[in-house]
């Protein structure tokens, strides 16, 4: 089949992957400050959800986080988490519209808001215990699929701006490795292939070669204008990896944004495919993620579906026999 190509979007059921409680939000988030509960709307959902049917995707990636009711550790869930039988209703309907729907948490340490007070204790027998049952009980939640997501972005940046918290955690190179780990077990043992966005290399390079496993899903991400950019910027490296994981044969979702505060993000769908067509062997390029990071909120329906849009016209000018 021509058609067997990954073209995902991801949506946010938890909004508490990002900023601690007391810490203001980032200024280009669509977000507002932190509230306890995730204040997503059904309407939204489903109004994207049936968006995306439309526009020919196949796969929906849901950052779930605290946004379900959890029953072997109820102290993470959101006021306002989903019950499971909801869920798998809401779920259940997407598939019914030729959507597979995957999901993700984040166990990057500046991205687990979510894990509530477990947050604090990367490391310990504790954690390690919650981070099990929640991984165990998603799978069970979603079905038991083929992936998960387990995020895993941006930890070496616990300084920079965009990233703002009460108590920066950053792990060392041993002790990322053990946990990266840790979770792609977690992960198997329920039959769920390990997913993961892959920023890491991008200062960590020979760690990266030396320890991440050839398993493991790259969705290495640039949301900006791909050009060549001034000698020692930071973005030259993010658009090499997706040749330089191609070289090493990582399979590959490449992971576009038309998300605001980027320069030429509009044109970064575009980009993106056109790179990975130009750059990356096909057989290691599994499909494309839209990324757009708007909330599922009534008045996000319009960005998402502006983003949902974007791919797709991609897709149309790239990889058109796709659509037959």
């Amino acid at each position: 089949m021509k058609n067997q190509k990954i073209w995902s979007f991801l949506v946010h059921l938890s909004g508490h992957m990002w900023d601690d409680e007391n810490t203001p939000p980032r200024s280009w988030y669509s977000a507002p400050r932190y509230t306890e509960s995730n204040n997503v709307s059904v309407k939204a959902w489903d109004d994207i959800v049936q968006f995306l049917a439309e526009c020919r995707y196949n796969m929906l990636i849901v950052d779930v986080g605290d946004a379900i009711k959890y029953e072997s550790r109820p102290e993470i869930s959101a006021p306002d988490a989903w019950d499971k039988s909801f869920l798998k209703k809401k779920l259940d309907e997407a598939r019914a519209l030729g959507l597979e729907v995957i999901p993700k948490l984040n166990f990057s340490c500046t991205h687990h808001t979510w894990l509530k007070k477990y947050r604090r204790m990367v490391g310990t027998p504790e954690y390690y215990a919650a981070c099990a049952d929640v991984i165990r009980e998603v799978c069970e939640a979603f079905g038991y699929p083929r992936f998960i997501h387990l995020g895993m972005d941006e930890e070496q940046q616990v300084k920079a701006p965009v990233i703002t918290r009460e108590a920066y955690i950053m792990r060392g190179d041993v002790l990322w490795w053990h946990d990266m780990n840790f979770y792609f077990k977690e992960a198997e043992k329920h039959g769920a292939q390990p997913w993961v966005w892959s920023d890491y290399y991008w200062r960590n390079s020979e760690s990266f070669i030396k320890n991440m496993s050839k398993s493991a899903i790259q969705s290495n991400w640039f949301y900006q204008k791909f050009k060549t950019y001034p000698e020692g910027d930071l973005a030259n490296k993010r658009i090499a990896t997706y040749e330089e994981l191609d070289a090493h044969g990582f399979l590959q979702v490449p992971t576009m944004s038309h998300c605001r505060g980027f320069d030429g993000g509009h044109e970064n769908p575009l980009d993106t495919m056109m790179h990975a067509k130009k750059t990356m062997r096909d057989e290691n390029v599994l499909g494309f993620m839209m990324a757009p990071w708007g909330g599922l909120t009534d008045d996000g329906v319009y960005y998402n579906k502006d983003g949902a849009i974007r791919l797709l016209r991609a897709r149309e000018r790239v990889y058109p026999e796709t659509l037959d």
